[in-house]
């Protein structure tokens, strides 16, 4: 929503939803793929990729990029991306305490979550860094500064719209960092499990403890050759 506030800014809601779909939709399978066949990796202990660490690696970092958008400086937008995707880490770190995933499925989940947010950030913070560093160089003659300042009022309307759109990111922001106490509590994984079980036939979902027996097995079984 806080992106499509701003024309401008379009093309990089477009090219996040792509990267959020595709990552969702790798999550889902590889999910799917293991509780349905027993696909994963004993050597990797990967079961899956973390959703929750793909979650916040793809969506922290733009609601950090749409809550900075009234600051000029690259820096300040930088630091706020890095300070965004340290604490995508610490949540997909949060999931190894719990038993909830293995370090490779909260690492390979952080890494697909950040490469959907890189994909759709890359471009424009990109350009926002060389609009700073142009902006050091001393400046050509009055005519550019006169140029810089229709350039100003001209965008008076785009800056009214990125700053609806970065009040929506940190409202955004606020909304889903109370979820976890003010929403009830998600059934997705019994969701996937369900799906998982109609596609395979199986009576039961493939476990990890079944995944590291059969891989103990097939090593018992060569050294027995």
């Amino acid at each position: 929503m806080g992106l499509w506030a701003c024309p401008a800014q379009r093309g990089v809601a477009r090219r996040w939803l792509l990267g959020f779909v595709a990552a969702v939709s790798l999550t889902l399978a590889s999910k799917v793929a293991f509780m349905g066949w027993g696909i994963g990796s004993a050597d990797w202990d990967f079961t899956g990729f973390s959703g929750h660490a793909m979650s916040a690696a793809s969506v922290l970092p733009l609601l950090a990029w749409l809550g900075l958008q009234a600051c000029a400086s690259a820096r300040w937008r930088a630091a706020g991306l890095l300070l965004a995707y340290g604490l995508a880490a610490g949540i997909a770190y949060s999931r190894l305490p719990v038993g909830a995933h293995s370090p490779s499925e909260a690492l390979l989940g952080f890494l697909l979550g950040a490469g959907a947010s890189l994909f759709a950030l890359a471009a424009p913070f990109g350009e926002a860094l060389s609009a700073s560093l142009r902006s050091l160089l001393p400046a050509g003659s009055a005519g550019s500064a006169g140029a810089a300042r229709l350039g100003e009022g001209a965008d008076a309307a785009p800056a009214r719209a990125l700053r609806r759109g970065a009040m929506l990111a940190i409202l955004m922001a606020g909304v889903l960092s109370a979820a976890p106490w003010i929403s009830p509590p998600t059934r997705s994984h019994q969701w996937v499990t369900a799906l998982s079980l109609k596609l395979s036939g199986r009576p039961a979902p493939f476990t990890r403890h079944q995944l590291h027996r059969r891989a103990a097995e097939a090593l018992a079984l060569a050294q027995a050759r």
